[in-house]
């Protein structure tokens, strides 16, 4: 039995068609038995959302190298499937996307379309618009007025093909708000790809497209009531007091019934099944509810997503929904989008003129308001037309504008056309055009205490702390406590919270929520930050002369390594501490987390302006508390030669001076046996590759000496302070000094001495699994090496950056680790970019 039914073609600009279902044809029997599956609306649809899903994956993987946010490339895998491209072809349009389809596709399009939105009501903390500036919200709403004004220009040359039963303020209304709006959730991720998500004007940019978004949800709401009940006023005047009527039950009677829900939940215990069900069936009900009064039923989802408390309940329902919403049934609207844009409906060369005239004048009525502002404000002029183009980036609620227009017939299919290829050119050219004319004034920082050994001992002592994950904060506290903070040598610690750029918005909201708001996590990214900054806080509030900045990179991990080299700069510090990409495992091996955080410590290694330490984290909190804020640790300093070491020793040194640690510093010198082995390995390899150890170079043996007699002379007297020396003549009588050390030590700090060749090493590097650690730190931190104690790798900033002196501080005083003729660029492996 056939159901007859009327629904309006993708293609069709008048006229409705009659489109007969076949309720019962819903799975297939199998082609065994003659049937074709693409006859049946199940299989047909699995197989419309797979070309959608792989068609826009493309297009994401093309147009990743050109920075191009995600809803590009769907709504361009959308154009590619519909009557534009492959659905010129009658035999394509009729098979895979029939009429008879359009009706499930859809459905299914809003669903996804319906949840997310319900997800960006969780995620958005309306508490951040109380706490803008009045710059943020004046650049705001100038953004909106001018753009709007435009549309309602052009409405007037375009409106002359819109069926008759809308009135001109309606269509007005939908063009306006469509080229008014600014999408924050795309505006966040342009950011952070062009790296000004922390600066002034991205942190200027966010507050004003989120204070943007708010206002184009209120108009989109107001423009469906006009357009669904155009031929009644007072129809119209119902939906709007019916809407705010919804509004307000939401947030006086649904909120506080989730509060209770939430409070009946013990803390650090899951929410129950039925309670996530609840919700869930709660967005769909507000979704009926909002539809069944005349507003779209999206409206009812994002409302009773904002009304969901930040917190846990909040966390749980985006750690469910978002990657299956959001990568799966999202693509789907947006696809429909472009399978309903059929660029053959733009007719004429004047059609086309008036297109690039709207793109023109709708971009600089927004550059024109934000301008407006901006020279108000006595911001430069270049920062204004940087902002005011980034303002221009479109999206979701652009795409509900056009969706709701069309199927309201609002909008034919030429304005609809059109307005979809002003969105995709318009969010596609502001990334490559920021880049190319904005580029934040980068200060040169010059500063001499780029490392451990040459700073002073009595003064600051700063350190950027890298973290992923809570995993390796009680460590990382622990070292830090360790290094001997005193009032004459405070130590100033920046933690960086490492956070993958996802396609995600839950990710980018972390930037912009403060937490010193006292609100609860919006998200689980979120939710590890503060855990990480309470840690610390906590550290700082117990230990004397330590002070905390805590922050957030969020950046794709092949160019976060910049981020954290950036910074580092810019707060003159000595030394990052990074964690190492492997973790200890329950049986003592060690397992790699992420293959990721291994290219960014190999990045920072060859980039970074200041010493960087790679911690192996194997616990450091076994150790015996002797009385308040002072810890028994007992670390070891391997010493072969070289900047690296002497850097490790000068770590080493200034934690021997904390009264709860015992240093052991263990020193190899060559054998006699080395030397001929040098001189051998000298005439068979390029001299220049050989360290100092290897070739006999006075100056670098004088330099170790001199600051190892430096380092013996001062802590003659001290009872904490052991010191060995071995002689070894290879690797293997290394590794048997190295192994007569008693388990009782819980941290060793070695020098990277990358691209050393020493006999002292030799044979080590053969099997070496991780170079970026050096082989003595490979060997320490490798799974054969019998040890529970952490170890920290470290490497000295050797290099001299542009513009900078190799003139010691003091006249006639020579800094061990800066001769003038090193003038080495920095070491490391070659830039893995994944």
């Amino acid at each position: 039995m056939e159901v007859p039914t009327k629904v309006h073609t993708v293609a069709n600009k008048s006229n409705d068609t009659i489109v007969c279902y076949a309720p019962t044809m819903i799975t297939t029997n199998g082609v065994w038995q003659g049937d074709n599956p693409l006859d049946y609306s199940l299989p047909l649809f699995i197989l419309q959302l797979t070309l959608v899903v792989v068609t826009t994956r493309i297009f994401v993987l093309v147009l990743k190298p050109l920075r191009q946010p995600r809803v590009i490339s769907e709504i361009l895998g959308g154009v590619i499937l519909g009557p534009s491209v492959l659905g010129r072809s009658a035999v394509f349009a009729n098979t895979v996307f029939p009429l008879r389809s359009v009706m499930v596709l859809e459905t299914m399009a809003n669903v996804g379309l319906l949840y997310f939105l319900f997800l960006v009501g969780v995620e958005m903390d309306l508490s951040v618009i109380r706490r803008t500036g009045k710059r943020a919200m004046a650049i705001a709403v100038s953004g909106m007025i001018l753009p709007f004004l435009v549309g309602a220009f052009f409405t007037f040359m375009l409106h002359d093909r819109v069926e008759d039963n809308h009135n001109h303020g309606t269509y007005i209304l939908f063009l306006g708000v469509a080229l008014s709006v600014t999408a924050f959730p795309v505006l966040a991720r342009i950011l952070a790809e062009l790296k000004l998500i922390n600066t002034d004007i991205g942190r200027l940019a966010m507050s004003s497209a989120l204070i943007n978004d708010m206002c184009a949800w209120i108009l989109l709401a107001l423009a469906i009531a006009l357009a669904e009940n155009d031929n009644a006023s007072l129809a119209s005047l119902w939906v709007v007091l019916s809407s705010a009527g919804f509004v307000v039950l939401c947030i006086f009677v649904v909120r506080p019934i989730i509060s209770w829900m939430i409070r009946r939940t013990p803390e650090g215990e899951s929410f129950s099944e039925f309670s996530i069900c609840l919700i869930l069936t709660g967005v769909m009900i507000a979704g009926f509810i909002t539809d069944a009064i005349g507003t779209h039923s999206v409206f009812g989802a994002f409302v009773f997503g904002l009304i969901i408390p930040n917190g846990p309940l909040g966390v749980t329902l985006i750690e469910k929904l978002e990657d299956f919403v959001s990568g799966l049934l999202l693509p789907l609207f947006f696809a429909i989008s472009g399978l309903k844009t059929n660029i053959d409906s733009i007719n004429g060369g004047r059609t086309w003129g008036l297109l690039a005239l709207i793109i023109f004048l709708s971009c600089t009525g927004k550059v024109a308001g934000t301008l407006l502002v901006t020279t108000f404000y006595k911001m430069p002029l270049i920062e204004g037309f940087a902002l005011g183009l980034l303002m221009n980036t479109k999206g979701l609620v652009e795409m509900i504008v056009l969706n709701v227009g069309k199927d309201q017939k609002v909008l034919d299919d030429e304005s609809f056309a059109i307005m979809v290829i002003i969105a995709v050119i318009m969010t596609g050219t502001i990334s490559p055009i920021v880049a190319n004319i904005y580029k934040p004034s980068r200060r040169y920082v010059a500063y001499k205490r780029r490392t451990i050994q040459k700073s002073k001992p009595d003064g600051e002592l700063r350190v950027l702390v890298c973290v992923h994950t809570p995993r390796n904060v009680p460590t990382i506290i622990n070292l830090l406590e360790a290094s001997n903070p005193t009032k004459k040598s405070p130590i100033c610690i920046y933690v960086l919270h490492l956070v993958e750029l996802t396609g995600r918005a839950s990710a980018m909201l972390i930037v912009h929520n403060t937490r010193k708001s006292g609100h609860p996590a919006l998200n689980r990214t979120q939710a590890q930050s503060d855990h990480i900054i309470n840690a610390f806080e906590n550290f700082e509030q117990h230990t004397g002369c330590v002070s905390i900045q805590p922050l957030t990179a969020i950046s794709p991990y092949s160019s976060m390594h910049e981020d954290i080299c950036s910074l580092a700069e810019d707060k003159r510090v000595a030394l990052i501490i990074i964690p190492f990409h492997k973790q200890q495992t329950v049986d003592g091996g060690m397992e790699a987390t992420n293959p990721a955080f291994r290219t960014v410590n190999q990045n920072l290694l060859s980039n970074a302006p200041c010493s960087v330490g790679i911690l192996v984290d194997r616990g450091l909190s076994g150790s015996t508390r002797l009385a308040a804020h002072e810890v028994s640790h007992h670390v070891v300093v391997l010493y072969f030669g070289g900047p690296d070491d002497r850097e490790a020793l000068a770590y080493g040194w200034r934690m021997s001076e904390h009264p709860g640690t015992t240093l052991t510093v263990m020193r190899f010198t060559p054998g006699e046996d080395t030397a001929d082995l040098a001189r051998s390995t000298s005439t068979q390899s390029d001299p220049q590759m050989l360290t100092p150890v290897d070739t006999g170079s006075n100056k670098e043996n004088q330099l170790d000496n001199d600051y190892i007699n430096d380092f013996r002379m001062k802590t003659a007297n001290d009872e904490s302070v052991i010191y060995i020396e071995n002689v070894v003549n290879n690797g293997e009588e290394t590794v048997a000094a190295i192994r007569t050390l008693d388990n009782s030590h819980d941290l060793f700090i070695v020098g990277r001495d990358q691209g050393s060749i020493s006999p002292l090493t030799a044979g080590l590097t053969d099997w070496s699994e991780c170079p970026e650690l050096g082989a003595i730190g490979d060997l320490l931190a490798s799974s054969d090496f019998a040890s529970t104690a952490s170890v920290l790798v470290i490497q000295q900033y050797v290099g001299l950056l542009p513009n900078e002196s190799a003139i010691p501080d003091s006249p006639g005083q020579l800094d061990y680790d800066e001769p003038t003729s090193r003038q080495t660029p920095p070491r490391g492996p070659p830039v893995f970019d994944t």
